[in-house]
Protein backbone atom coordinates (compact mmCIF):
# COMPACT_ATOMS: atom_id res chain seq x y z
CA UNK A 1 0.00 0.00 0.00
CA UNK A 2 1.19 3.37 -0.98
CA UNK A 3 0.80 6.35 0.92
CA UNK A 4 1.42 10.18 -0.23
CA UNK A 5 2.14 13.80 0.94
CA UNK A 6 3.15 16.31 -1.59
CA UNK A 7 3.76 20.05 -1.41
CA UNK A 8 4.46 23.03 -3.37
CA UNK A 9 5.80 26.77 -2.84
CA UNK A 10 6.49 29.23 -4.60
CA UNK A 11 9.55 30.19 -2.64
CA UNK A 12 11.10 33.65 -2.06
CA UNK A 13 12.00 35.14 -5.30
CA UNK A 14 9.87 33.65 -8.13
CA UNK A 15 6.85 35.81 -8.87
CA UNK A 16 4.86 32.66 -10.10
CA UNK A 17 5.03 29.20 -9.33
CA UNK A 18 5.72 26.76 -12.58
CA UNK A 19 6.33 23.49 -10.30
CA UNK A 20 3.42 21.52 -10.00
CA UNK A 21 2.67 18.03 -8.13
CA UNK A 22 0.06 15.29 -8.47
CA UNK A 23 -0.58 12.30 -6.03
CA UNK A 24 -3.26 9.57 -7.24
CA UNK A 25 -3.08 6.71 -4.67
CA UNK A 26 -5.86 5.11 -5.69
CA UNK A 27 -3.29 4.90 -8.96
CA UNK A 28 -0.03 3.92 -6.95
CA UNK A 29 1.36 7.34 -8.52
CA UNK A 30 3.41 10.41 -7.42
CA UNK A 31 4.55 13.13 -9.56
CA UNK A 32 6.68 16.28 -10.04
CA UNK A 33 6.93 18.69 -12.93
CA UNK A 34 8.96 21.87 -12.85
CA UNK A 35 7.69 23.88 -15.95
CA UNK A 36 9.86 26.79 -18.09
CA UNK A 37 8.27 29.09 -20.56
CA UNK A 38 7.63 31.87 -18.39
CA UNK A 39 4.93 32.18 -15.53
CA UNK A 40 2.05 31.49 -17.80
CA UNK A 41 3.98 28.82 -20.16
CA UNK A 42 5.94 27.16 -17.35
CA UNK A 43 2.88 26.71 -14.59
CA UNK A 44 1.12 25.61 -18.06
CA UNK A 45 3.39 23.38 -18.95
CA UNK A 46 3.93 21.39 -15.65
CA UNK A 47 0.01 21.63 -14.90
CA UNK A 48 -0.51 19.68 -18.38
CA UNK A 49 2.58 17.33 -18.11
CA UNK A 50 1.07 15.97 -15.27
CA UNK A 51 -2.54 15.68 -15.73
CA UNK A 52 -1.85 14.00 -19.24
CA UNK A 53 0.24 11.39 -17.67
CA UNK A 54 -2.08 10.40 -15.04
CA UNK A 55 -5.05 10.66 -17.58
CA UNK A 56 -2.73 8.16 -19.49
CA UNK A 57 -2.37 6.04 -16.63
CA UNK A 58 -5.86 5.76 -15.63
CA UNK A 59 -7.08 4.66 -19.34
CA UNK A 60 -5.03 1.70 -19.10
CA UNK A 61 -5.45 0.43 -15.98
CA UNK A 62 -9.62 1.45 -16.41
CA UNK A 63 -8.99 -1.48 -19.12
CA UNK A 64 -6.49 -3.33 -17.66
CA UNK A 65 -3.69 -3.18 -19.89
CA UNK A 66 -1.09 -1.85 -16.73
CA UNK A 67 -1.40 -5.44 -15.49
CA UNK A 68 -1.66 -7.07 -18.89
CA UNK A 69 0.99 -4.96 -21.15
CA UNK A 70 3.26 -4.24 -18.31
CA UNK A 71 3.63 -0.71 -15.73
CA UNK A 72 6.97 -0.10 -17.00
CA UNK A 73 5.47 0.16 -20.92
CA UNK A 74 2.46 2.17 -19.41
CA UNK A 75 4.43 5.05 -17.56
CA UNK A 76 6.94 5.11 -20.57
CA UNK A 77 3.62 5.84 -22.87
CA UNK A 78 2.03 7.79 -20.60
CA UNK A 79 5.40 10.39 -20.33
CA UNK A 80 4.81 10.52 -24.28
CA UNK A 81 1.64 11.30 -24.25
CA UNK A 82 2.46 14.06 -21.52
CA UNK A 83 4.85 15.35 -24.00
CA UNK A 84 2.72 15.80 -27.15
CA UNK A 85 0.11 17.32 -24.78
CA UNK A 86 2.24 20.02 -23.98
CA UNK A 87 3.56 19.89 -27.48
CA UNK A 88 0.31 20.20 -28.86
CA UNK A 89 -1.10 22.95 -26.83
CA UNK A 90 2.46 24.88 -27.31
CA UNK A 91 1.35 25.03 -31.31
CA UNK A 92 -1.82 25.87 -30.19
CA UNK A 93 -1.49 29.63 -28.30
CA UNK A 94 1.76 31.63 -29.53
CA UNK A 95 2.49 32.88 -25.88
CA UNK A 96 2.98 29.27 -24.73
CA UNK A 97 5.11 28.68 -27.55
CA UNK A 98 8.87 26.90 -26.17
CA UNK A 99 7.15 25.86 -23.35
CA UNK A 100 8.28 22.54 -21.41
CA UNK A 101 8.53 21.19 -18.24
CA UNK A 102 10.64 18.35 -16.21
CA UNK A 103 8.58 15.04 -15.37
CA UNK A 104 9.95 12.79 -12.83
CA UNK A 105 6.55 10.12 -11.37
CA UNK A 106 6.77 6.97 -9.68
CA UNK A 107 4.16 4.43 -9.96
CA UNK A 108 3.68 1.47 -7.36
CA UNK A 109 2.05 -1.33 -8.74
CA UNK A 110 1.83 -5.22 -7.10
CA UNK A 111 4.94 -4.46 -5.71
CA UNK A 112 7.19 -2.82 -8.21
CA UNK A 113 7.89 0.62 -8.26
CA UNK A 114 8.08 1.97 -11.67
CA UNK A 115 10.04 5.66 -12.43
CA UNK A 116 9.80 7.77 -15.58
CA UNK A 117 12.38 10.70 -15.54
CA UNK A 118 12.58 13.25 -17.85
CA UNK A 119 15.01 16.90 -16.82
CA UNK A 120 16.79 17.31 -13.69
CA UNK A 121 13.39 16.51 -10.97
CA UNK A 122 14.72 14.03 -8.50
CA UNK A 123 13.14 10.65 -7.36
CA UNK A 124 15.53 9.14 -4.51
CA UNK A 125 14.99 5.76 -2.56
CA UNK A 126 15.14 6.25 1.45
CA UNK A 127 15.46 1.92 2.56
CA UNK A 128 17.04 1.17 5.55
CA UNK A 129 18.20 4.56 6.72
CA UNK A 130 20.20 5.09 3.29
CA UNK A 131 18.99 7.00 0.49
CA UNK A 132 19.73 6.57 -2.96
CA UNK A 133 19.39 8.46 -6.04
CA UNK A 134 17.40 6.95 -8.80
CA UNK A 135 17.44 9.55 -11.31
CA UNK A 136 19.71 11.43 -13.11
CA UNK A 137 19.49 14.43 -13.87
CA UNK A 138 19.62 15.97 -17.36
CA UNK A 139 21.34 19.13 -17.20
CA UNK A 140 23.97 20.99 -18.90
CA UNK A 141 25.98 20.79 -15.73
CA UNK A 142 25.25 17.08 -14.96
CA UNK A 143 27.12 16.66 -18.34
CA UNK A 144 29.95 18.29 -16.81
CA UNK A 145 30.39 16.91 -13.56
CA UNK A 146 30.47 12.83 -16.05
CA UNK A 147 33.11 14.87 -18.43
CA UNK A 148 35.11 15.42 -15.13
CA UNK A 149 34.95 19.62 -16.04
CA UNK A 150 32.98 20.30 -12.63
CA UNK A 151 32.59 18.90 -8.50
CA UNK A 152 29.52 17.82 -7.82
CA UNK A 153 29.78 21.10 -5.51
CA UNK A 154 30.72 23.64 -8.13
CA UNK A 155 27.77 21.83 -10.03
CA UNK A 156 25.77 22.65 -7.14
CA UNK A 157 26.65 26.64 -6.93
CA UNK A 158 26.95 26.72 -11.08
CA UNK A 159 25.30 29.96 -12.38
CA UNK A 160 24.17 27.11 -15.29
CA UNK A 161 22.55 24.86 -12.88
CA UNK A 162 19.06 25.12 -14.17
CA UNK A 163 20.23 24.87 -17.62
CA UNK A 164 18.52 21.38 -18.63
CA UNK A 165 18.86 19.47 -21.89
CA UNK A 166 15.66 17.12 -21.78
CA UNK A 167 12.22 18.34 -21.16
CA UNK A 168 8.91 17.39 -21.66
CA UNK A 169 6.68 19.34 -24.23
CA UNK A 170 9.78 21.26 -25.71
CA UNK A 171 9.86 18.68 -28.69
CA UNK A 172 7.08 16.59 -29.29
CA UNK A 173 8.65 13.15 -29.06
CA UNK A 174 10.66 12.63 -25.63
CA UNK A 175 13.23 10.48 -24.70
CA UNK A 176 12.35 9.05 -21.29
CA UNK A 177 14.35 7.69 -18.62
CA UNK A 178 12.63 4.31 -17.27
CA UNK A 179 13.43 1.99 -13.95
CA UNK A 180 11.63 -0.44 -12.09
CA UNK A 181 12.74 -2.48 -9.11
CA UNK A 182 11.02 -4.57 -6.37
CA UNK A 183 9.39 -2.34 -3.53
CA UNK A 184 9.63 -3.37 0.44
CA UNK A 185 7.66 -2.68 3.42
CA UNK A 186 9.41 0.26 4.63
CA UNK A 187 10.29 2.06 1.49
CA UNK A 188 10.10 5.61 1.44
CA UNK A 189 10.43 7.86 -1.84
CA UNK A 190 10.88 11.88 -1.96
CA UNK A 191 10.57 12.83 -5.43
CA UNK A 192 11.19 17.02 -5.78
CA UNK A 193 12.00 20.00 -7.94
CA UNK A 194 15.35 21.38 -7.85
CA UNK A 195 14.44 23.90 -5.43
CA UNK A 196 14.32 21.80 -3.33
CA UNK A 197 18.17 20.14 -4.05
CA UNK A 198 19.23 23.35 -5.20
CA UNK A 199 20.08 24.33 -1.73
CA UNK A 200 19.27 21.26 0.78
CA UNK A 201 22.03 18.63 0.72
CA UNK A 202 21.01 15.07 0.73
CA UNK A 203 23.08 14.18 4.14
CA UNK A 204 20.10 16.98 5.78
CA UNK A 205 17.32 15.35 3.62
CA UNK A 206 17.68 11.74 4.49
CA UNK A 207 17.62 12.52 8.36
CA UNK A 208 14.78 14.67 8.22
CA UNK A 209 13.11 12.31 6.28
CA UNK A 210 13.84 9.28 8.28
CA UNK A 211 13.48 11.39 11.56
CA UNK A 212 10.38 13.09 10.98
CA UNK A 213 7.17 11.96 10.45
CA UNK A 214 6.27 11.96 6.51
CA UNK A 215 3.23 14.28 6.47
CA UNK A 216 5.41 16.89 8.69
CA UNK A 217 8.47 16.60 6.86
CA UNK A 218 7.26 17.91 3.70
CA UNK A 219 6.50 21.18 5.27
CA UNK A 220 9.61 20.94 6.90
CA UNK A 221 11.53 20.59 4.27
CA UNK A 222 9.73 23.37 2.10
CA UNK A 223 10.63 25.25 5.52
CA UNK A 224 14.20 24.85 5.07
CA UNK A 225 14.83 25.36 1.30
CA UNK A 226 12.93 29.07 1.95
CA UNK A 227 15.35 29.25 4.84
CA UNK A 228 17.85 28.74 3.11
CA UNK A 229 16.95 31.77 0.12
CA UNK A 230 14.31 30.07 -1.71
CA UNK A 231 15.34 31.03 -4.37
CA UNK A 232 13.52 28.80 -6.86
CA UNK A 233 9.92 27.53 -6.58
CA UNK A 234 9.91 24.42 -3.96
CA UNK A 235 7.92 21.08 -4.56
CA UNK A 236 8.34 18.21 -2.24
CA UNK A 237 6.47 15.15 -2.57
CA UNK A 238 7.13 11.45 -0.54
CA UNK A 239 5.92 8.53 -0.17
CA UNK A 240 5.63 5.29 1.84
CA UNK A 241 5.15 1.39 1.23
CA UNK A 242 2.87 0.38 4.27
CA UNK A 243 2.13 -3.21 4.61
CA UNK A 244 -1.00 -3.24 6.04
Amino acid sequence: MLLGWGLSDIGQVREANEDHCLLDLDLGLLLVCDGMGGHVGGATASRTAARAFRDALRVRAEGGLLARRGARLAVGQAASSASIAVFDKAEANPALQGMGTTLTALLVLNGIAHVAHVGDSRAYLIRGGRMRQLTEDHSLVQEQVRAGLLSENEARHSRLRNVITRSVGFNREVEVDLLSFPTRPGDTFLLCSDGLTGVVDETTLAEIIDTTFLAKAVHILIDLANAMGGDDNITVVLGHIFEG
